[in-house]
């Protein structure tokens, strides 16, 4: 029978990259169950008592932190120390050895990854566009995108979309339901931009298909979730991107973050062909 291990994670800003790292963390230990905890903005002595006094009433507990203020972050640790709470700092080392190896102090700011600063608006500004460029909308200026994704209908194109524009590239998605849906520009224009083929097995999005159809509470579509056709669809979308010699990402096995990476991949090195 496994365990239960209560998580808490603890950090002194939004708790974003906390999370992130706990979910890489747990794969690697998938045989026991966790229950997670958040506490952000955690920055004052009595916010770490309180956590403190709700883990001790617990069993199993662990406690993960992401704080960089050092006074704030001590405390922390000698009063989990105290009622033997597991207690690791995510950063600590980290922040540590990079001041040793650029001979810099850490500024110990929190937040210090959310700055307003140029990044953050042109990061909201793709966020804005792609918004606006999903599902072939607004073809009239697609020239403007960093990246251009297209495939067939329950490709992913939209959450990859989405995905990447919070890393700042400006994103749009064609749908291809047949060969007249590709917009006229890209015909002409093979390199606007970095564009990429998403593809998948049939099998797998015939299920994608039926399930979408399900939550949508809706009858079952033939046309739409009908293996032979679905089969044709994929075949047909891999001719167009083999004919304008568009890379392609398979994502039948991959995660959003795993096929964002692989597009990130092909534009640098495209960027790099320029």
């Amino acid at each position: 029978m496994s365990n239960t291990y209560e998580i808490y994670l603890v950090s002194d800003s939004t708790g974003e990259t906390l999370d992130r790292i706990f979910l890489a963390l747990k794969a690697q230990f998938n045989k026991n169950k966790y229950k997670t905890h958040q506490f952000s903005f955690t920055r004052t002595e009595n916010q770490v008592l309180k956590i403190v006094d709700i883990c001790k009433k617990k069993k199993n507990c662990i406690i993960l932190y992401t704080i960089v203020d050092i006074k704030v972050a001590k405390f922390l640790t000698l009063e989990s120390e105290k009622l033997k709470i597991p207690c690791f700092s995510i950063l600590g080392d980290l922040i540590l050895s990079f001041s040793k190896l650029l001979n810099q102090k850490a500024s110990h700011i929190p937040s210090g990854q959310h700055v307003l600063d140029e990044e953050y608006y042109n990061r909201i500004e793709a966020i804005q566009f792609t918004m606006n460029h999903d599902d072939g909308n607004q073809i009239d200026n697609i020239n403007k995108s960093d990246i251009i994704l297209l495939g067939v209908s329950r490709t992913s194109k939209t959450p990859t979309s989405i995905y990447l524009a919070n890393k700042g590239f400006k994103t749009s998605n064609i749908p291809l339901i047949n060969k007249e849906s590709l917009p006229n520009i890209l015909k002409k224009n093979p390199k606007l931009t970095c564009i990429v083929g998403l593809t998948t097995e049939p099998e797998r999005l015939v299920d994608i298909r039926r399930n979408r159809m399900t939550s949508l509470k809706e009858k079952e579509n033939i046309n739409y979730t009908d293996f032979e056709k679905i089969s044709k669809e994929v075949g047909e979308a891999k001719k167009i991107f083999k004919k304008y010699n568009w890379p392609t990402v398979d994502i039948t096995r991959k995660s959003v973050e795993e096929t964002a990476a692989s597009i990130i991949k092909i534009y640098e090195i495209e960027k790099e062909n320029d």
